[in-house]
């Protein structure tokens, strides 16, 4: 018996060891099983990756309750305070995405008048609660996706930033989550000039799985670039990531985050990954069996990683160093907006105070058909 057949055994026999029912959290795998997992995994053709990933995203929508969205509100969004930066101009809004439920957050458009614009996405992931959104790093990638050429909206996780009807532990903060990600890009599409065609979403940690998960559920999504976030063992380990069984089905079904984040194929993905946390094995686990994925579709070089070895779990420069270029290529932005006469990026790092951002003033109160409380939104999504 060859030696990698042998991982791949002991692997899956000490698959989810320690843990039961359907939910998979956390490193419900070690990094081990992880990587014998995908080795077991590997499709062989396109036909039979196809039946593999409509089962996988069937069970994510059985797993979230989300086999059919439910109807959105019909109320207009509200758009207010716009300031006028260098380049791009912020503003904050709220709409509404399940009756009494508001998605918070702030839109960045471009100065520049152009034909069409790109629209990105920006999920941010588990930051302190007190930020969130307002992150230096989620404005600073913001601001100049926005120079570059893109309308782009960021919004709260639940229970941060404006964002304060229940907590961020809700039992099905998953499915929650996943209905205002559906909602985020209907208002994004929404905005003047915003090409249909030329839609991204890049998040970092939970942020990140916001990415994959949305672009795994919806095809208008165009590009992902999910941050510090796609392993083989790791499942997240929030409500919010895996509160609901998306992975797993009795004895009968399993996958993972790296199967969810190939559903994206043959879409550009860039996958990007450090050494300080559970993407520090990429370059030799995740990324060969993504780019197997890609390779069944002809598209090889629709996928791209940087892997930062001596960077942390974060969206920090250099992880947006990579993105820049990335979106440009893919999604028809002009990097050269933010770059000096040497071509080296010179990102503009104004950052905004958490009253200049906040969606909720006097003039503009939480409405007050606002759910308040873990137990009535819970409900809603009963």
């Amino acid at each position: 018996m060859n030696k990698l057949l042998c991982i791949v055994l002991v692997g899956l026999a000490l698959t989810g060891k320690g843990q039961s029912g359907d939910l998979c959290r956390g490193k419900y795998f070690t990094e081990a099983q992880g990587a014998a997992f995908l080795a077991e995994h590997v499709p062989t053709d396109l036909k039979a990756w196809t039946a593999r990933a409509e089962k996988i995203r069937a069970q994510i929508k059985a797993g979230m309750e989300l086999n059919q969205m439910p109807v959105r509100p019909q109320n207009k969004a509200v758009i207010h305070s716009k300031r006028v930066m260098d380049g791009y101009t912020v503003e904050n809004v709220y709409f509404e995405s399940l009756p009494g439920v508001y998605v918070t957050g702030n839109l960045y458009r471009p100065t520049s008048e152009e034909k069409s614009y790109a629209g990105i996405l920006c999920p941010h992931g588990h930051d302190g609660k007190s930020e969130g959104r307002l992150r230096e790093q989620t404005q600073v990638r913001c601001a100049n996706l926005a120079k570059m050429g893109a309308v782009v909206f960021t919004w709260d996780m639940l229970g941060y930033g404006d964002s304060k009807q229940c907590s961020h532990d809700i039992k099905k903060a998953l499915k929650l989550q996943t209905i205002n990600s559906v909602r985020a890009l209907d208002f994004l599409l929404e905005q003047k000039g915003v090409d249909r065609n030329r839609i991204g979403i890049t998040g970092e940690s939970g942020g990140g799985t916001q990415s994959f998960l949305l672009a795994a559920l919806d095809p208008r999504i165009k590009v992902s670039i999910p941050c510090v976030m796609i392993s083989a063992h790791f499942f997240g380990g929030c409500n919010c990531e895996s509160g609901m069984p998306i992975h797993k089905k009795g004895d009968s079904y399993q996958t993972n985050n790296v199967e969810i984040a190939a559903l994206t194929a043959p879409r550009p993905m860039l996958m990007i990954s450090d050494g300080a946390d559970w993407t520090s094995n990429t370059p030799l686990v995740e990324y060969p069996f993504m780019r197997k994925i890609y390779g069944l579709y002809g598209q090889s070089n629709q996928l791209e990683q940087v892997h930062l070895a001596k960077d942390v779990h974060d969206y920090g420069p250099n992880k947006r160093m990579a993105l820049y270029p990335f979106v440009a290529k893919h999604l028809g932005m002009h990097i050269s907006r933010i770059q000096d006469g040497q071509g080296n990026i010179q990102e503009s790092k104004k950052v905004l105070s958490p009253q200049e951002l906040s969606v909720y003033t006097q003039t503009y109160p939480r409405p007050k058909n606002a759910l308040m409380g873990d137990e009535a939104v819970s409900a809603i999504l009963d």
